[in-house]
């Protein structure tokens, strides 16, 4: 069977390696095309373009690079011709993808969609699109699965996370090692995750650093997101208390005793790996209160949406402040705190579906593609 895989983004990219693993346990045959990262190139098949020459955020720089935009969608169709796949297999990055989807569905090409846009958040109208451009959609999130069949009527298949699988093959981590390799001391490490943009960083990292003379007995270190280089985080190293480590957040969650982190994946990321967090969000005014009228969800953080309740404490907007910060992080270092928050954690895990997304996945696929 021939492939063509498109992700756009570092998620995308993990995730499809580990779809790619699969398919070619799965079909030893399979010939592979694919838009994504260095973990998909790693696993093998053809990279047709890095996600790094994709990555446009914010409205404005869209529109100035939209020449560049409309140029890939062009080129994508064209490449797809010619490798002339079995199935097209989209991996989020909905922006793109859903136009590659409509063209080629009206070209007759299979599509399937693994990791659903985040229509139930916003932009729910893009349903339209969906039912009309995709024939198998593979879900991740188990409360997709009543948004999509009982709200829309669209059947879909829950195939578990795959953070699950991308934590549990990871390569395990000496502390010791560790903390020595990256200048650590022997205090319990509050990890810092302040999101992957320099705007985001620079306004979250005030935020959380304002705590830190307030607990001399933890050390805080920075997760350092791959995009920034060292010299943009070393505005934020003027306290004695604070460290920095760059592109090992997994390794840092694997010794933290607590973590701040900014909404996102990285709040599931968090809890997976059974570390207490309080979730801080602090955009742009103007931004906010527009995203606060196009997004109904009751809660920010991954964790919370999937239990339906309030696990983590999310501090939003003017909530989020050194007083709450500092308020909120006591109570995770509080052990009888801490105990409650780990057996939700030990739940939510549960409801995710258990690990072998990825290999659900390329089983279905193939069953969808052999019958057809």
């Amino acid at each position: 069977m021939k492939y063509y895989i498109i992700a756009g983004e570092a998620s995308g990219d993990l995730h499809g390696s580990n779809l790619m693993k699969e398919l070619y346990k799965q079909d030893p045959e399979a010939e592979i095309h694919f838009w994504g990262g260095d973990l998909m190139q790693q696993t093998g098949g053809t990279l047709v373009k890095h996600y790094r020459d994709l990555a446009f955020m914010g409205f404005a720089e869209v529109v100035q690079n939209l020449r560049t935009i409309l140029g890939n969608i062009k080129f994508c169709k064209q490449d797809i011709e010619s490798f002339k796949p079995d199935v097209i297999i989209f991996i989020d990055y909905p922006g793109f993808n859903m136009r590659i989807a409509k063209w080629a569905k009206e070209k007759g090409y299979k599509t399937h969609y693994y990791i659903s846009p985040q229509i139930w958040a916003w932009k729910e109208n893009r349903i339209k699109a969906i039912k009309r451009d995709v024939d198998h959609m593979y879900i991740i999130l188990p409360f997709e699965k009543d948004f999509y069949e009982n709200k829309h009527q669209f059947a879909v298949e829950f195939v578990g996370h795959p953070l699950i699988d991308a934590i549990q093959n990871r390569k395990a981590t000496d502390p010791e090692q560790f903390r020595k390799e990256n200048n650590l001391d022997d205090k319990p490490v509050i990890a810092l995750l302040p999101g992957s943009r320099k705007q985001e960083i620079s306004k979250m990292l005030s935020e959380m650093l304002s705590v830190v003379n307030d607990f001399p007995d933890y050390q805080f270190v920075i997760a350092g997101a791959p995009s920034q280089d060292y010299e943009f985080y070393q505005q934020f190293l003027k306290n004695s208390n604070v460290h920095f480590i760059s592109n090992k957040t997994y390794d840092l969650l694997s010794i933290a005793h607590a973590a701040l982190v900014t909404s996102g994946t990285a709040t599931l990321e968090t809890a997976l790996f059974k570390v207490p967090e309080v979730v801080c969000y602090k955009g742009n005014w103007i931004s906010y209160q527009i995203a606060k009228r196009i997004i109904t969800l009751k809660y920010i953080s991954l964790v919370n949406l999937i239990m339906d309740r309030e696990v983590v404490k999310e501090l939003i907007q003017d909530d989020c402040n050194r007083k709450n910060i500092k308020k909120e992080l006591e109570k995770i270092l509080n052990p009888e705190h801490r105990k409650q928050v780990l057996e939700d954690y030990n739940i939510l895990e549960e409801k995710l579906g258990g690990s072998g997304a990825s290999q659900k996945t390329a089983q279905l696929i193939l069953q969808h593609l052999t019958k057809a």
